[in-house]
């Protein structure tokens, strides 16, 4: 072999590598929730939905209304919740700290706490 013949096979080869090879997807990864915007479920398996500045809280099995009311973003990971309970016929506060983007711990204004997990 000549050595103009074994550049033009380096060449060739050079550029059926090119070609064949396709080029590399973009792969993005799925959009993570921010804030607290979304469905939580409580571990007795009520949910709760924060929507645009409104909350309420329905019971999985009926999805019968239990509570409702508005949230206030005081940050980015603290919320307040002015809420009416449809049960109880009292109205409440409720403060909730975003510890990750899957938990929300609160604390009722009465001193009670409780965890949210983000429903999926």
């Amino acid at each position: 072999m000549n050595f103009k013949t074994g550049l033009v096979l380096i060449a060739a080869a050079s550029l059926t590598a090119c070609v064949s090879s396709p080029p590399p997807r973009m792969v993005s990864a799925p959009v993570q929730p921010q804030g607290v915007e979304g469905a939580w479920v409580d571990p007795n398996g009520i949910v709760s939905t924060f929507q645009a500045g409104t909350f309420n809280t329905r019971a999985s099995d009926s999805n019968a209304l239990l509570a409702s009311g508005t949230y206030n973003k005081l940050s980015p990971t603290l919320v307040e919740i002015n809420m009416t309970s449809l049960v109880r016929k009292t109205q409440s506060r409720v403060n909730c700290s975003l510890v990750t983007q899957s938990q929300l711990n609160c604390t009722q204004d009465s001193g009670a706490q409780f965890s949210l997990a983000r429903r999926s």
